[in-house]
């Protein structure tokens, strides 16, 4: 990447702070913050003395909160709200605005492609990989619980799918790991979401999922169906909130804090946006001093259509194992490279010009990777890996160069003998990335923790300042998941560390996804760089300190945790190219909008840290506690967590 960068506040932009947060940020300058200096405690600017990430799997902002209603004086951009569905599963007055279009590409990869009309009906969705125990269906066939002729507009799920299956109907077929509904997994890639997200149209979500194959460089199947890409419309699938769906991300969000302006950092799958998360910014491939240096040629991103077809993209996606055939690669810095080109192209359209951190000559990593190192320091020698990311700043390093601690807790390791098991996220961590961390024992120690040691550590009092949790295989994602099966995960998080008072007292919980999976999503998409934003997220806080039922429109991303980080402990930005030196956002009428854009907030918004709040939150705590109803039995006794390749997520 670049040598290390001495820390220079001139990295940064005025923090523009809205109103909220200015008058907590008075009270604190007044002696209220919770650090206490002589004691050891690193100082804080507010009372929050730890802050736990819980990231889960592939889920857009509107495929969760479609038909959220927030309480009284707050509004929501969701599906319902936009008047694109109603509530219970019904079609809206505003349907039209999520109908699906196809389009015609078949010389140069295009942002904005010609449209050729609307979808009749969408295409059935497909099942792709779900176990047949799950849904009862066989590999990447037709979903036969859905209908072959849904109308052309978001369809609810559980209209056709309980939200808390049991797949007692499947159980001939063998055991499922998880209660809830299986559905099928909609392809998540760079490329594909740009095309998705550009132009802000949201209608070619279908479209590219129905074209744009990631058989990096096999041809199309012959004959071409709406099941060659064995997708069909998952795109377009929402819980419904209305209906009893995602209750317990329903009661927090009611009861704590949530943005409806929170998006994925990167236009792209987990590895890149955990990544985004970490660093603020972009793996690239590099020789072993840390100089940047071409990829194999068969990992090179190349999206133009193969000749002859609509949309079915040159290379991208993983060949063989074995092979170098995984384009997940570009060089953005060159604007003739395949791809990268249209990118720009759709940057002079802006009023605005998005943050050029693209440096010459560097191949980024896009999509999904191994990461480098295994947990106990050795190379990882898999196809599909990273090199060792050399001199590349993270929060895990800027914290331990500080005297603050952190963790990043992996639900699948085993600190007491050292191993992982099959549903550790190895491309998850983005501090397993840096060559730094991962070769300096008393750095990578702190990566080297398991969900058991979150436990002990919340009811012990010794979790560290900043601690990133991370589920195994009850992530959420589709396919190898449910979403009730993260929602119990998230409450056992909560509930933990509200039994522990003395945590609780001084805890933020921030708990999003990270990517929205392929799901359609209706929110702006502010482009900020050249590799994202991408389509919202949930985001929703758990603290005493959240402002109750309150919603956030500041627009903001995963970077956006990291500015909430750094302002807290009175840290720089990581580098001159990470996305945390960006301003806060300003706006005027359009609170979704920033017009100081390239623009990502910190979060505080989301908070209030004005004098007597912590008592409030002691008396609102009896009534905000999750109730035992929402806790369920998601994991099936006895089923052994399945083992899914890391380059799915």
């Amino acid at each position: 990447m670049r040598r290390r960068l001495r820390r220079r506040r001139s990295f940064a932009a005025p923090l523009v702070l809205a109103s909220v947060s200015a008058l907590a940020w008075g009270a604190l300058s007044a002696g209220t913050a919770a650090s206490k200096p002589g004691t050891g405690t690193p100082a804080t600017a507010t009372p929050i003395q730890h802050v736990i990430v819980i990231i889960g799997e592939n889920h857009s902002f509107d495929n969760v909160f479609a038909t959220y209603q927030p309480p009284a004086g707050q509004h929501v951009m969701n599906l319902l709200s936009e008047g694109i569905v109603g509530a219970g599963g019904t079609a809206g007055p505003n349907v039209a605005a999520g109908r699906q279009d196809t389009a015609i590409d078949t010389k140069v990869y295009q942002l904005n492609p010609h449209r050729t009309g609307a979808y009749p009906t969408l295409p059935q969705p497909n099942n792709t990989y779900v176990a047949r125990g799950c849904s009862g269906q066989e590999f990447d066939h037709p979903d036969a619980r859905f209908p072959s002729n849904l109308p052309n507009q978001p369809y609810r799920i559980t209209s056709y799918v309980p939200y808390f299956d049991t797949h007692a109907a499947y159980k001939q077929y063998g055991p499922c790991e998880f209660v809830g509904a299986y559905v099928g997994d909609p392809l998540h890639r760079f490329y594909q979401m740009y095309q998705q997200t550009a132009y802000g149209r949201h209608d070619l979500w279908t479209w590219v999922h129905e074209t744009a194959g990631d058989s990096n460089g096999a041809p199309p199947p012959s004959p071409f169906t709406p099941q060659s890409t064995a997708q069909g419309a998952l795109d377009m699938g929402y819980y419904d909130m209305s209906s009893g769906d995602a209750p317990v991300f329903n009661f927090l969000a009611q009861h704590y804090a949530m943005s409806d302006n929170y998006h994925q950092a990167v236009q792209g799958g987990t590895g890149a946006n955990h990544i985004a998360l970490g660093t603020g910014y972009a793996a690239f491939y590099q020789d072993a001093s840390g100089n940047p240096t071409p990829p194999p040629a068969g990992e090179i991103e190349n999206p133009n259509p193969q000749p002859g077809t609509n949309n079915w993209y040159t290379q991208d996606g993983y060949g063989k194992s074995g092979t170098t055939n995984g384009g997940s690669y570009s060089n953005c810095s060159d604007h003739t490279q395949p791809g990268v080109h249209s990118v720009y192209e759709y940057f002079s359209t802006l009023s605005y010009t998005p943050f050029n951190n693209c440096q010459p000559g560097h191949y980024y990593l896009l999509n999904n990777y191994n990461a480098p190192y295994n947990l106990d320091g050795s190379l990882n020698t898999s196809t599909f890996t990273v090199p060792p990311q050399q001199n590349w700043p993270t929060i895990g390093g800027e914290l331990s160069a500080n005297g603050i601690s952190w963790g990043y807790f992996g639900e699948g390791y085993n600190s007491s003998t050292g191993k992982v098991q099959d549903q550790y996220c190895g491309i998850c961590d983005p501090m397993q990335y840096s060559a730094q961390i991962m070769t300096n024992p008393a750095l990578r120690a702190n990566v080297q923790h398991g969900l058991p040691d979150f436990f002990n550590e919340v009811s012990n009092g010794s979790l560290p300042a900043v601690t990133f949790l991370k589920p195994g295989n009850d992530d959420g994602h589709p396919g190898y998941s449910t979403l009730p099966a993260f929602e119990q995960f998230v409450a056992n998080a909560v509930s933990a560390v509200q039994n522990n008072a003395s945590l609780w007292k001084n805890t933020a919980i921030f708990v999003t996804f990270d990517e929205g999976g392929g799901y359609y999503d209706s929110g702006y998409v502010q482009p900020v760089s050249f590799f994202g934003d991408g389509t919202r997220v949930p985001m929703v806080v758990i603290s005493p300190f959240a402002r109750h039922g309150y919603i956030s429109h500041d627009y903001t991303d995963h970077v956006s945790i990291l500015k909430f980080i750094e302002r807290n402990w009175g840290l720089s930005p990581l580098s001159s190219y990470s996305l945390d030196q960006l301003p806060n956002p300003v706006t005027a009428g359009n609170p979704y909008v920033p017009v100081n854009r390239p623009a990502i907030g910190d979060l505080f918004d989301l908070f209030n840290f004005n004098s007597g709040s912590g008592a409030r939150a002691g008396r609102h705590l009896a009534t905000a506690r999750l109730p035992r109803r929402l806790f369920r039995h998601v994991a099936v006794a006895g089923v052994k967590p399945v083992r899914v390749p890391e380059l799915l997520r």
